[in-house]
């Protein structure tokens, strides 16, 4: 990890070292701020050396900043590592001169290509730093590279090193190398699989990577111990005032004027000089900021709390006197700094300023800091307050807490008898709910919203109560009946309510529509492509993104796969530009099923896991929670239980047929593959309890499953034949052309499920190939038993016993590829240590890869710490 983007450097690094070698020796000046991987570059330079050259000495000393060094430090280290001359001058005290001389003399008699390294030179006495210009006026006809590691971000205008540098800088035989931050793209890779968002955290940690791996490593969003102490430890360096300055402009936030510091809390030039000097601080234009947000936090943190308070009202006065129009930052201070009347109205303002601006998570922070300062506020007031709060928040899968805001705010609302309010919060907390996987409770508050609003005549309101009360309806006539309800009330406010209301309302209604007709089997996507143009026309985020939600998953579940695909680029684009992440989740778990189907088990895989890693609602991880567990059952991965076990009680709780189906079916697979059929018969039985009318698809899921199990199935469903070709062949017993139409879509394992229920021996051995080439080791277990029985010869055998009995499913060559994989070695590392070709381990590696569920190299070897595949020690 610490060497992504270090490419270039570390060719580089060899190159010199090449070169010392043949006679021409270098000094490499290794710059960058601290925490950047200067050292990791250089040993990953000793460990390619090593590898293409047996000679040549690796010799290091370090320069220490923790208390006064003694004088010429590290090049006594290097001398007793060295012995000799060298050695034995260090050791009786020599005069620099002598002992410089003695250096130089040993160097040119290794002959090999010796290479020193002398790390954080900008610790180094000035003894040390006369050393390095007597050795760097020497190097040209030595056979020695000189590596001198420093940082370049907190050195002070009059710092002797940089004296030192520039006369080092003016040797032929010197060379400059920069390690720079990491970039965005970087840090992304370095996030996937994980919950932190990557953009939030590369602007906390600036890309330098020991502040992105103790983030990683944390796994939390607050300052990781290991990097506050870090910081503190560089802050204790400093003069008591400096120290002071550096806590007021922590707490004056990422940007910091230096007249306004020098305002409000008697900060001095001198003292931000020291700052910049230290490395803590950077220019920026005009102003200061931090170098790493994280910085910040961590000295935030550490503000004892009698200071905080006064610091924050000073800068508050002061910015008002400017005249700031920052809302944000107005707000921000003044919630800190005690002066809750002047957050509530500055938090407010800026929450209105980013929900126009579709920030929903900025929006999200300043509303819920205005509630946290309104008790001056009157009941209205707070109940608005608290709508805008629990609105924003539903954008950003955040359901628990729009929940709380939204109860609070329906108890506002019946107080001071505003029933159009009170109704209208009432529909909305059925969408919550659902969220929430809390089905009695989202029913209930269906049907409360239309018993308040109903005696209110015609409002927009009304009609947004009667198509979500449709949602959650289990026969076709009320489905019907409210979405007719819906249209009708929609019609009457034509011309007598908002535009962008009457829009979100039609764009509603069409989605209400399209959802009787997929029920139904009639033509649905005209009614939802429709919704989906309206929400892009109007520029209405919340309609767009919840169509394409919609459609993506008719189209899946309708098992048109490529179409999906087209939709879901477009959706998933849309929903991250916009943060609208109750979609793009929504859409993830989808797509994770989608690829599941189309036998795309690795990427399946990967996809539902960024959903697993978030923060997702129940209703969200649910179709995550599907996939990833019963990709894992049809690898026979041991872990599988868990999170079928987490879908199914989700499902449980929202008492919907179409999840419980999903939720049920993959654990009654799981089951099967596992041999255990009747537990695999009680999940379908429980399935199949809910199972209404207008539940076409999933009866007939659950119809293959009972048939699979020796179930009794119910009578074919009267809307059967408006099915998807595969699944309606399928179910009509036609398991031949089934097999065909699974595979014209692109659903490999159903057709080779099809297959297996044929039953003849063409059949199951053309089941048992498909399953053998997607890696599905249980079913073709079961493909082989079946085959068996038949009495059919020559049942091919499979992977073998070792391979079959890994937890992971790897050979003994995987095996050790993984161990090395863990303890950090390249491909072409390994292709020597186990005298195999690069293009073989790349195969290996993929396949450990495909095996593991994992995305990277980091994510395999988390993986097999975790299960106990290799020592937590890598």
């Amino acid at each position: 990890m610490s060497l992504l983007e270090r490419r270039r450097q570390l060719e580089d690094l060899v190159a010199y070292a090449t070169e010392a070698r043949a006679g021409d020796g270098r000094l490499v000046l290794v710059a960058g701020e601290a925490g950047v991987g200067k050292s990791t570059l250089v040993e990953a330079a000793e460990a390619a050396v090593r590898q293409s050259h047996t000679e040549g000495r690796w010799v290091w000393g370090r320069c220490d900043g923790q208390f006064t060094p003694r004088p010429l430090g590290p090049i006594v280290e290097i001398a007793e590592q060295l012995g000799g001359t060298v050695a034995e001058a260090a050791r009786t005290d020599a005069p620099r001169t002598q002992l410089s001389t003695a250096l130089v003399e040993t160097l040119r008699g290794e002959g090999n290509g010796g290479v020193l390294v002398v790390e954080d030179i900008h610790w180094a006495d000035e003894a040390t730093l006369d050393t390095l210009r007597y050795l760097g006026r020497r190097l040209r006809h030595l056979p020695v590279l000189v590596v001198a590691t420093y940082r370049d971000d907190g050195l002070a205008p009059d710092d002797p090193l940089r004296v030192a540098l520039g006369d080092l800088a003016a040797q032929a035989g010197t060379r400059r190398l920069d390690v720079p931050t990491l970039s965005a793209e970087a840090v992304a890779h370095l996030a996937e699989g994980t919950h932190h968002e990557p953009s939030e955290l590369h602007r906390l940690t600036g890309g330098n990577p020991f502040f992105v791996c103790e983030v990683l490593r944390s796994g939390s969003a607050e300052v990781p111990p290991s990097a506050r102490d870090a910081v503190l430890a560089r802050a204790a360096g400093l003069s008591s005032s400096a120290r002071a300055a550096l806590d007021v402009a922590a707490l004056v936030g990422s940007r910091v004027e230096p007249d306004v510091l020098g305002v409000a809390a008697g900060v001095t030039a001198e003292d931000l000089d020291e700052l910049v000097g230290s490395g803590l601080l950077v220019g920026d234009g005009t102003d200061l900021r931090f170098r790493h947000d994280i910085s910040r936090r961590a000295v935030d943190e550490a503000v004892p709390p009698h200071r905080r308070a006064p610091t924050h009202r000073a800068v508050l006065d002061e910015l008002l006197r400017r005249g700031s129009t920052d809302d944000a930052r107005l707000a921000y201070h003044a919630e800190n700094g005690g002066a809750d009347d002047m957050a509530l109205h500055h938090a407010h303002r800026a929450g209105d300023a980013a929900a126009a601006k579709g920030a929903h998570r900025e929006a999200a922070a300043q509303y819920d800091r205005a509630v946290r300062c309104s008790d001056s506020l009157d009941p209205r007031g707070q109940a608005e307050l608290l709508d805008a709060l629990a609105l924003e928040l539903s954008f950003v899968d955040a359901w628990d807490e729009s929940a709380a805001a939204r109860q609070r705010a329906v108890q506002l609302w019946h107080d001071l008898g505003d029933r159009l309010r009170e109704g209208d919060d009432l529909r909305r907390l059925f969408a919550v709910m659902w969220r929430l996987c809390r089905g009695a409770e989202s029913v209930a508050y269906a049907a409360q919203a239309v018993t308040v609003l109903e005696p209110l005549g015609p409002t927009v309101e009304l009609a947004w109560a009667y198509v979500y009360r449709a949602t959650d309806a289990v026969d076709r006539a009320s489905k019907a009946a409210d979405v007719a309800r819906c249209e009708a009330v929609t019609a009457q406010l034509a011309g007598a309510a908002p535009r962008d209301a009457l829009s979100h309302l039609r764009g509603q209604a069409l989605m209400g529509r399209a959802d009787l007709c997929y029920r139904t089997r009639e033509p649905w996507e005209a009614h939802l492509r429709a919704a989906l143009d309206l929400g892009l026309g109007e520029g209405n985020e919340q309609l767009a993104a919840t169509a394409y939600a919609n459609l993506h998953q008719y189209l899946v579940t309708d098992y048109r796969l490529g179409d999906a695909t087209t939709l879901y680029r477009e959706g998933i684009e849309f929903t991250d530009d916009r943060d609208i992440t109750t979609y793009s989740t929504c859409l993830r778990g989808r797509r994770a099923l989608a690829l599941m189907h189309l036998g795309r088990w690795d990427e399946a895989e990967r996809t539902a896991r960024v959903v697993l890693r978030s923060p997702a609602s129940p209703v969200n991880l649910l179709t995550s929670q599907v996939a990833a567990g019963l990709l894992r059952a049809r690898r026979g991965d041991v872990d599988r239980d868990r999170l079928l076990e987490a879908a199914v009680a989700a499902a449980t709780s929202l008492d919907e047929a179409e999840w419980l189906a999903l939720a049920h079916a993959a654990s009654a697979e799981a089951a099967w593959l596992h041999g255990d059929e009747a537990a695999a018969r009680a999940e379908i039985a429980a399935a199949r309890a809910r199972i209404g009318e207008l539940d076409v698809v999933e009866d007939a899921q659950l119809s293959l499953w009972e048939r699979r199990l020796g179930m009794e199935a119910p009578p074919r469903h009267p809307l059967a034949d408006g099915l998807p070709e595969p699944l309606r062949r399928h179910v009509d017993a036609d398991r031949l052309g089934a097999a065909l139409a699974w595979d014209a879509v692109g659903c490999r394992y159903d057709a080779a499920l099809a297959l297996l229920d044929e039953g003849t021996e063409a059949s199951l051995r053309a089941a048992l190939e498909r399953f053998e080439q997607l890696g599905a080791g249980p079913a073709a277990a079961v493909a082989r038993r079946q085959l068996r029985a038949l009495g059919a010869r020559s049942v091919p055998a499979g992977a073998r016993a070792a391979t079959r009995q890994h937890p992971a499913g790897l050979t003994a060559r995987e095996q050790q590829v993984l161990d090395l994989v863990s303890a950090g070695s390249t491909n072409e590392e390994i292709a020597a240590r186990l005298f195999i070709s690069v293009k073989t381990v790349d195969h290996h590696v993929s396949s450990v890869l495909g095996k593991l569920g994992a995305r990277t190299r980091r994510d395999a070897a988390a993986e097999a710490v975790r299960l106990g595949l290799v020592a937590s020690g890598g």
